[in-house]
């Protein structure tokens, strides 16, 4: 079982004191009164009941609709950077990040303390009634952030679908075309429009169409099918001819690493390729960074590891330490398409979330996080090398991604390099009884995805990592046990 630990332990991470200390400064310019929990509250906190995971889980199944999944049957107590302890008390590192947004960890210092400090100001106006300096600031940020030497200005929304279906709205509006191609293997959200961008049918597609038209897709280099860069672009090509006139193709929008669709990086290649056809047909080139930005790659977008430069960005997740946010950064021209009133929304770039974004950003900038990335993800990708060899020889298919971007695939074997999701699914749930969250990834759902926040201490990151070997080694025991029977 997870270790038991009633008291989370100190911070130990890479963040700097500095950071800690202006987001401090922040709170104390801005706060107007300390916010005191009343005493009939604490009292009645005090007096609650202890519950339990299955308690909960009971809970929980009779009350939230049954298509929300959960990976982990445990409920949230605390958390602090790396870890988490649930609600009995057992404690636990979380190599899964809530799905690539703790890239800061959770509850960085400096991103509570800026928005606690908001919180004090006022939380809500609706920036299409009465606009506020918060949204502004991160606009500017994310423009200087972006790559490109042109004019960029930045929508702001409240989840990572919601900036797709706006960068598309946007695309459409700019080109006065209605086109749009998309990859195999690619995800873009849950919404119908971002659903029928998104290359994967299982669990996402299943039973829910039919999508919106207008929508094209075209392969994604693959090494185990065979499928090549040039064998993309040539299919791309031919999608030109066939189904998708380029004249009426408003953007083409991909993943810089395909994030439920196992973790691949687009190789350098297939970018500039792809910037080229835009740039020959005026199609816009998008690059989904909802999963991959602020770091997790060893850059503040992935697609900068390429050199190649989008038209359009969406961002969301890590961009703002835990709260929702999202953004779509373009090029001035491009998100100017739209009259007054045809981009926002009632919650969009709420002040809380845009006071939090803008610390988490500054927490990346002064704590290195980029370079702690990078590191990372070499260390960590050595590290499962050496373990596959020797735990689980000739399982362990392919150890791939960018910077701290990781994902390890395991096969039956490696002659047939049948996915094996039998395999990933005992190595996450002996890692969880261990106390290591794990989520999977991919479009057999063979691999596991490695977002550990990038604020995690050395001493973490290696107890994880003996975590992670030791339910990998009790995974194929088990296997073994199975066979034998």
């Amino acid at each position: 079982m997870a270790t038991t630990r009633k008291t989370p332990t100190a911070r130990k991470s890479p963040r700097t004191a500095k950071t800690v200390k202006a987001a401090a400064a922040r709170a104390a310019a801005t706060a107007t009164a300390e916010i005191v929990t009343p005493a009939p509250v604490a009292a009645a906190a005090a007096r609650a009941p202890a519950t339990t995971n299955a308690a909960l889980w009971a809970r929980r199944e009779a009350a939230v609709a049954r298509g929300v999944g959960s990976a982990a049957p445990v409920f949230a107590a605390h958390a602090e950077n790396a870890e988490l302890w649930d609600v009995e008390g057992n404690r636990y590192i979380d190599f899964a990040g809530g799905i690539a947004v703790l890239n800061t960890g959770h509850r960085h210092p400096g991103v509570i303390a800026a928005a606690k400090a908001q919180e004090d100001r006022y939380t809500h106006t609706s920036f299409q009634v009465v606009p506020y300096e918060p949204y502004v600031a991160l606009a500017e940020k994310l423009n200087a952030l972006a790559p490109g030497d042109f004019a960029k200005k930045t929508l702001l929304v409240t989840t990572g679908a919601e900036a797709v279906e706006n960068a598309v709205k946007i695309a459409r509006a700019y080109t006065r075309r209605p086109g749009v191609i998309a990859f195999t293997a690619g995800y873009h959200g849950r919404t119908l429009l971002t659903l029928g961008m998104t290359g994967k049918v299982n669990p996402y597609k299943k039973d829910v169409g039919p999508f919106p038209s207008d929508i094209f897709r075209a392969p994604f280099p693959d090494a185990r099918a065979g499928i090549t860069v040039e064998d993309s672009i040539r299919a791309l090509e031919t999608l030109f001819l066939t189904d998708a006139q380029p004249e009426r193709v408003a953007a083409i929008i991909l993943e810089p690493v395909l994030g439920e669709g196992g973790y691949h990086p687009v190789p350098v290649e297939m970018w500039q390729a792809l910037r080229a056809i835009c740039d020959k047909h005026g199609i816009l080139l998008i690059s989904d960074e909802i999963q991959a930005g602020f770091a997790r790659t060893g850059a503040w977008f992935a697609i900068q590891h390429s050199g190649v430069v989008p038209d359009l960005i969406t961002c969301a997740k890590s961009m703002a330490g835990g709260y929702p946010v999202a953004g779509v950064i373009g090029r001035a021209d491009v998100m100017d398409a739209l009259a007054p009133g045809g981009l926002g929304g009632t919650y969009g770039g709420n002040p809380v979330a845009c006071a939090a974004a803008l610390a988490a950003i500054e927490a990346i900038e002064a704590e290195g996080l980029l370079a702690r990335s990078t590191a990372l993800g070499e260390s960590m990708r050595a590290r499962f090398a050496d373990m596959g060899a020797r735990v689980a020889p000739y399982r362990m298919w392919d150890i791939r991604g960018l910077g701290a971007m990781l994902a390890v695939e395991f096969v039956t074997d490696f002659e047939s390099a049948t996915p094996d999701a039998a395999l990933t699914k005992s190595v996450i749930a002996h890692a969880l009884k261990r106390g290591l969250i794990l989520l999977s990834c991919g479009m057999h759902g063979n691999a596991v995805r490695i977002m550990v926040p990038l604020t995690a201490s050395d001493a973490i990151i290696d107890e994880g990592m003996a975590i992670f070997e030791a339910a990998l080694a009790e995974a194929i025991a088990a296997e073994r046990t199975h066979a034998a029977e």
